[in-house]
This record gives C-alpha cells, sequence and structure tokens, in this order.
C-alpha cells in the first residue's frame, strides 16, 4: 500500500510544544504537511508563557527537511485563536487541518474546585477547541475542504475523580464533534474527536509508572493522522486510542420504554427495568434519527 502523505497540506496542531501535539506535528511535517507548531509555552496548570517549546518543534522539523512556523499564541481568547489560523494564512496561504490538542489541568475534588478553576479548564479545552475551529471555519467551507481532530478523553466520556471540569469540557467537545461533522458536511469538512491513554506531563501523575514506555504518544498520532488524512470519510465518531489499541466509542440508546397515556411517578417506577434495558442498543447519526421512536409512538 502506498505511504499516507499530506503533500500540499497545511496543518494547525495547538499545544503543540510538547507530547500529543509535539508528535502530531513531527508525524505530519515528515509527510509532507506544512505545520504551525502552536503552544503558549505555560505550565501544564496554565500558569506562564514561553515561545521555546513551540520554537523548539519547528527548528526540530526544520531540522528534518519539514517546513513549519511556530505560535506563541493562546487559544483561549478570540484574539489568540485568530492569531493562529492567520499565522497559517499568513506563512503557508491556507489551512486545511485543524488539531485542538491544547489543554491544561487544575485537578481538585469537587467539593473544593473554585469557580476560577473550573472555567479556567473549560476556557482551553472547551472555548479553545471551539474559537481556533471557528477561526478556520470560514476558509475550511470557501475552499470545500478541511479536516478537525477534538481531543476528548476517557474521563470525559466516563468520567473520573477530581477532574469535574476536565471532564465536563472533554465531554463538551463530543457534542461540538458531532455538530461540526453535522454542518461541515456538505463543504466536505470531516471532523473526529479522539479519547486518547498517554504517558504525557499531564498525565503522569495519573498513570502508573510502568506504563510510561508502553504508553507512548507515538502510539496516538498514527490515528490522529490517519484521521486528518483527505482520504478519509468518517465523520463525527469518537475514538478512544493509546498503548497499541483503538477502539470506536459509541452514544447509544437502549429499546426504552413508552405508553400513550401520560407517564406517572409509578409508571416510570413499574417499568425501570424496561427504562435501563440495554439491549438492543441503538446508535443514532443524529437528533433526528435519535427522535425517530418517540415520533412513531406519537404518531402510531
Amino acid at each position: 500500500m502506498a505511504e499516507l502523505r499530506y503533500d500540499g497540506r497545511v496543518a494547525v496542531v495547538t499545544g503543540a510544544g510538547h507530547g500529543l501535539g509535539r508528535q502530531h506535528a513531527l508525524e505530519l511535517a515528515s509527510r509532507g504537511a506544512k505545520v504551525v507548531v502552536n503552544d503558549l509555552g505555560g505550565d501544564r496548570s496554565g500558569v506562564g508563557a514561553d515561545a521555546g517549546p513551540a520554537q523548539q518543534v519547528v527548528d526540530e522539523i526544520k531540522k528534518n527537511g519539514g517546513e513549519a512556523v511556530a505560535n506563541p499564541d493562546n487559544v483561549a481568547t478570540p484574539e489568540g485563536a485568530q492569531a493562529i489560523v492567520q499565522t497559517a494564512l499568513d506563512t503557508f496561504g491556507k489551512v486545511d487541518i485543524v488539531i485542538n490538542n491544547a489543554g491544561i489541568l487544575r485537578d481538585k475534588s469537587f467539593k473544593n474546585m473554585t469557580p476560577e478553576e473550573f472555567d479556567a479548564v473549560i476556557a482551553v479545552h472547551l472555548r479553545g477547541s471551539f474559537l481556533v475551529s471557528s477561526a478556520a471555519w470560514a476558509h475550511l467551507r470557501e475552499q470545500g475542504y478541511g479536516r478537525i481532530v477534538n481531543t476528548s478523553s476517557p474521563a470525559g466520556l466516563f468520567g473520573n475523580f477530581g477532574q469535574a471540569n476536565y471532564s465536563t469540557a472533554k465531554m463538551g467537545l463530543v457534542g461540538f464533534t458531532k455538530t461540526l461533522a453535522q454542518e461541515g458536511a456538505k463543504y466536505n469538512i470531516k471532523a473526529n474527536a479522539i479519547a486518547p491513554v498517554a504517558w504525557t506531563r499531564m498525565t503522569e501523575d495519573l498513570l502508573p509508572a510502568d506504563f510510561a514506555d508502553k504508553l507512548g504518544v507515538d502510539q496516538v498520532t498514527p490515528l490522529v493522522a490517519f484521521l486528518v488524512h483527505e482520504s478519509v470519510e468518517e465523520s463525527g465518531e469518537v475514538y478512544t486510542v493509546g498503548g497499541g489499541r483503538i477502539a470506536k466509542i459509541f452514544v447509544a440508546e437502549g429499546p426504552g420504554y413508552g405508553q400513550k397515556s401520560t407517564l406517572s411517578v409509578e409508571d416510570v417506577r413499574d417499568n425501570w427495568a424496561a427504562i435501563n434495558s440495554d439491549d438492543p442498543l441503538t446508535v443514532f447519526k443524529n437528533v433526528g434519527d435519535q427522535m425517530g421512536p418517540l415520533i412513531k409512538q406519537l404518531t402510531s
């Protein structure tokens, strides 16, 4: 089989000064893409700024014969997001690929979490992904082509102690991804999300130390690179990835229970087993499809 290439494509990768983002940028550049390496350069809690990490990745790409430019702007502000995309336009003339990877952590048990700690994480992960995608959206629509990958997390999909802010942002990205997929369909814009498990500075306190070698970032990037290739038709999907394993995550609905007459509290109690049944499960592509069983009940 032929090697997958990205010649002529321009990719924006946020949070690319370290970890997953860095690996994404290096991989795409090695396969011909021109890359905007964005990283604010703060610590993992989002404090501070340093243009060095992004520039170091750019220097590595150029040393290996690739093309890249560094950008130190903040994804969490409209001005920063616009500047990131504008860097791609000014340097390479367009943008084809957006990989929303930037993130911070402010872990704390829910009873101790402040509004500021909640908002800060939402601002980078969820708002930042919105702002950067929004800044690129008009250009992707106009050219009739785009690939977007958002970075969700198992913590968002299934919850995790001490991460109410992080898990909220990451599950929000699932709905965001599915909506972008629907709105981008007629413009050949594909949007998907990953829920990675990898050893990075963001997760070093969460994952067992003896898994560090087995959960390298190089085990995640191949899926990301594949999802942003022009040949990929999937859109609106979520995949978990890590340690050499990839699996599709489904948002599904059970058969449920319905009746013609108005439900009472006792009806809910008496039919609780049917309401909670997970056999069979149905995966809907959009909210219209999901409304189908209800419409059928109302009109039959």
